[in-house]
């Protein structure tokens, strides 16, 4: 599926999983030939109980746009309570999102069966255009920023200069 629009921006995903319902949904979008975006970089985990805001909130700043997770359907996680604890974690990141302006759309936390590829598809689409209205991730431009900044104090020699 091509995902580029406005102005041939396209976002860089980042889909967290567990290695049962998130893992076997993938298997089986894959098994039937279900196609979703290219443009979604997938991450196994045991399972989304281990979901910590800090692995979400790097996934951000190595320059995602958007970030996701499939999980167990509530009530049924292979780690009881697992998908829970991931939510909430999800719950509290998505706050930090809206505080340091980054927007809690940019997170989002699915829950699906193994047997539903159909669903695992819709997610990484429903991701792609929720991703691709709200724009590139703000904290992309203001790396590019300070790069551009140090790579032209290092020509003008600035660098270690005190004054």
């Amino acid at each position: 599926m091509n995902t580029k629009h406005n102005n041939g921006f396209q976002p860089q995903i980042t889909a967290f999983y567990c290695i049962y319902c998130g893992y076997m949904a993938a298997d089986t979008a894959g098994a039937l030939h279900i196609q979703y975006p290219a443009n979604v970089k997938f991450v196994r985990m045991p399972c989304t109980g281990k979901t910590d805001t800090r692995y979400l909130l790097e996934a951000f700043e190595q320059g995602a746009d958007g970030v996701y997770i499939v999980a167990c359907p509530v009530g049924n996680c292979h780690h009881v309570r697992g998908n829970e604890r991931g939510h909430n974690r999800v719950e509290h990141t998505k706050k930090i999102l809206d505080e340091i302006g980054l927007g809690s759309d940019r997170l989002e936390m699915y829950f699906m069966s193994g047997s539903q590829g159909q669903s695992f598809a819709m997610a990484a689409q429903e991701m792609t255009e929720r991703i691709r209205k709200l724009g590139p991730n703000p904290l992309k431009k203001d790396k590019r920023r300070l790069m551009i900044e140090n790579d032209f104090m290092e020509e003008e020699g600035f660098r270690g200069r005190t004054g």
